[in-house]
């Protein structure tokens, strides 16, 4: 029989929060600021999740330093007229509450700024259920697998069968990949849209409510889930 999960590490845009009123509207004035050409609603929602600098190169052809002056502008926007721009998803607040009570250690990785994302949880009240929040440097040097990693070392877990992250989009499932994590993919956020989406990458799941994240890592994990799929 396999290890039961230690510890669960949670995405924050798409996962936890829908986030995309404030980040859209920081988008939309980053774009503007700079005079890029306008957007169509669909294509600017690739910019919920991934770093900044990455969706303005990969949409705009960008590169160097105009990258950082991107960024800079748009966290300044959204720091001081969006951030809170945000709804907890149905159900989110019981499945940590129901983790801390199976002795699983929440803990959360986002692609946002540290101090934006813990600004964010503690105002939405995760912090009542973890202390462990890591997000991501302002120059973009941390990937997600580094942010993931320095989660997990905080719960005081160092076998990754024993860590499970939960995440809406690629840059989650590589990172957990990466770091021989087991992955698990919800599909009612931003990145992924089907289970086949979460095929791509090795995964134990795919779900669709936070209800279905509990069933994954409570009543498989105390069973000796789990080994990720590939």
């Amino acid at each position: 029989m396999g290890q039961r999960f230690k510890v669960a590490v949670f995405d924050l845009d798409g996962t936890l929060l829908d986030t995309s009123e404030g980040v859209l509207a920081s988008v939309r004035y980053t774009i503007d600021h700079f005079g890029f050409r306008p957007l169509a609603e669909e294509r600017m929602r690739s910019f919920i999740g991934p770093p900044i600098q990455d969706s303005f190169a990969k949409v705009y052809g960008l590169e160097g330093d105009i990258l950082q002056e991107i960024a800079t502008v748009f966290r300044n926007r959204y720091k001081e007229a969006d951030l809170l721009k945000a709804v907890p998803y149905d159900g989110i607040y019981d499945v940590f509450e129901r983790l801390a009570d199976s002795g699983i250690k929440p803990a959360i990785a986002t692609y946002k700024r540290q101090d934006y994302a813990t600004e964010i949880l503690v105002h939405f009240g995760f912090d009542k259920y973890t202390d462990i929040m890591y997000g991501a440097d302002h120059e973009n040097k941390l990937k997600k697998n580094d942010i993931i990693r320095n989660a997990i070392r905080d719960a005081g877990v160092t076998a990754p069968e024993e860590a499970v992250m939960v995440g809406d989009s690629d840059n989650d499932a590589i990172g957990a990949k990466l770091l021989g994590v087991n992955f698990i993919g919800v599909t009612y956020g931003f990145g992924f849209h089907t289970a086949a989406d979460v095929e791509k990458f090795p995964n134990i799941g795919a779900v669709r409510t936070t209800d279905e994240i509990l069933r994954l890592i409570v009543e498989r994990g105390k069973f000796g889930c789990c080994t990720s799929k590939y």
